[in-house]
């Protein structure tokens, strides 16, 4: 009982000093101090670390008192949250394009139409959002319908960037009661959302940054509950909303597909249809500045990818390389697919372990050059703590003092680490730092 007592008392330090530095953090970004607000947010990962320790070990599901300490941690979390909600845009400003977009639908025109500075968009501008609009004289949105609509729902409460950062903060919220739901389902202490809600990455990112890849998470985890609760038509559906915010969580359909159940697929095909139905009227143009974004961060010639590049340097490739390297990449991730959705160990709320494996594999091979694409990886660490996925959530807050778009070097000291802790991993032959079998049974 001591050593409970002792735990909680340290819970609490970690709480109170994660407060104190958030609010530095936020004065930080508010001076540009990038480096410094790197220093703050690796400090906020300790007291992170530190408190997702105690947690775990406190085993508050035990003593009957996980309804208190569960809302101690969303209290915190959420006051974190309120915290980086006054962050300015010095991190990303692709927030202003959200707001800009639903601006653009308010008046019913089609956002994949004209770029914000095609003079038909003129009488719409401002002086608050249009300047900061980041490749507004060239770029069609990027951004696909669950998002352009998320984007015009929050645009007819308030046309602002801290509404637009609120909104995104409510998916996070809906985030959040999936996690804890799925987390009751498995037998797990609910207590333990913490490693999700505490970790800076989705804080800062979300909150602090206004980034979509929240409703991408929610819409995943609305799909995994959906699952657990048998209910393939919701699944189907929820994963094709996630699919048209960022088009990663189509990787998640092996692991919430139920073999010969035609229901989940249907669901996902008639939901992508009903969700491109609205801005089909400019014809391909529907899918944005997306051809240019590969371009730009060096996806379609394979330089800004870090194994390609590694490749480069180590060995003489074809004039083509990147079709050697992505047919090997695709066979894998396709065979990975495969073996999750023929694995005797499928879980009744999906496995998201696998889910787990095979976004970090995805990830590491597109190797994305901003931090918030490692988001989505984060509530994964809610059902067991991998160590290569926490380094990764952790490290790529590098990348905003790292040349943009990170070269080879840069991206090494991010990937270098996580394969190296993925061969002590196997070394050790049982996962590093594991706290819970993700396939604990249902509690009774």
């Amino acid at each position: 009982m001591k050593w409970l007592t002792s735990l909680r008392a340290a819970f609490w330090i970690s709480a109170g000093f994660s407060l104190f530095l958030s609010a530095v953090a936020l004065r930080l970004l508010w001076d540009w101090s990038m480096g410094a607000f790197v220093a703050a947010f690796f400090g906020l990962v300790a007291l992170y670390g530190y408190a997702g320790f105690c947690v775990v070990r406190a085993k508050f599901h035990a003593t009957g008192k996980e309804t208190s300490a569960l809302a101690a941690i969303l209290v915190v979390a959420a006051l974190m949250r309120a915290i980086a909600l006054f962050a300015p845009q010095a991190l990303s400003t692709d927030v202003f394009r959200y707001v800009w977009d639903g601006r653009v639908q308010a008046a019913h025109i089609n956002p994949y139409r004209f770029i914000p500075a095609d003079p038909a968009l003129a009488p719409l501008r401002d002086e608050s959002i249009y300047p900061n609009i980041n490749r507004a004289d060239y770029a069609h949105t990027i951004y696909p319908p669950t998002a352009q609509l998320a984007f015009l729902g929050i645009e007819r409460v308030s046309d602002s960037v801290f509404a637009m950062k609120l909104g995104l903060v409510g998916f996070e919220a809906v985030a959040i009661a999936c996690l804890i739901a799925l987390l009751r389902r498995r037998g797990l202490p609910a207590t333990r959302v913490l490693l999700y809600a505490w970790h800076p990455l989705p804080i800062w990112e979300f909150a602090g940054s206004g980034h979509v890849d929240a409703i991408a998470i929610a819409c995943l985890l609305l799909a995994f509950l959906a699952a657990s609760r048998r209910a393939p038509i919701w699944t189907g559906a929820a994963l094709a909303a996630a699919t048209l915010v960022k088009y990663y969580p189509i990787i998640a359909a092996p692991a919430l597909y139920r073999r010969w159940d035609w229901r989940m697929p249907a669901s996902f095909a008639v939901t992508l249809l009903l969700l491109y139905t609205p801005y089909l009227g400019v014809g391909t143009s529907v899918f944005g500045f997306a051809s240019g974004y590969a371009t730009e961060e060096g996806l379609r010639d394979g330089s800004g990818v870090w194994l390609l590049s590694l490749l480069r340097k180590l060995v003489h490739l074809p004039e083509d390389p990147l079709l050697v390297f992505v047919a090997p990449v695709a066979v894998f991730l396709i065979a990975t697919g495969l073996w999750i959705l023929f694995s005797a160990k499928r879980a009744r709320s999906g496995a998201l372990e696998n889910v787990a494996l095979i976004g970090g594999a995805f990830t590491v091979c597109v190797s994305p050059h901003d931090p918030w694409y490692f988001t989505w990886l984060v509530p994964f660490l809610c059902f067991r703590v991998s160590a290569p996925l926490l380094w990764l959530t952790v490290a790529c807050i590098l990348m905003y003092v790292m040349p943009h778009p990170t070269g080879l070097t840069a991206q090494s000291l991010i990937y270098v680490p996580f394969l190296g802790i993925v061969v002590l991993q196997a070394t050790l032959q049982r996962p590093v730092t594991q706290l819970e079998i993700l396939d604990a049974p249902h509690s009774t």
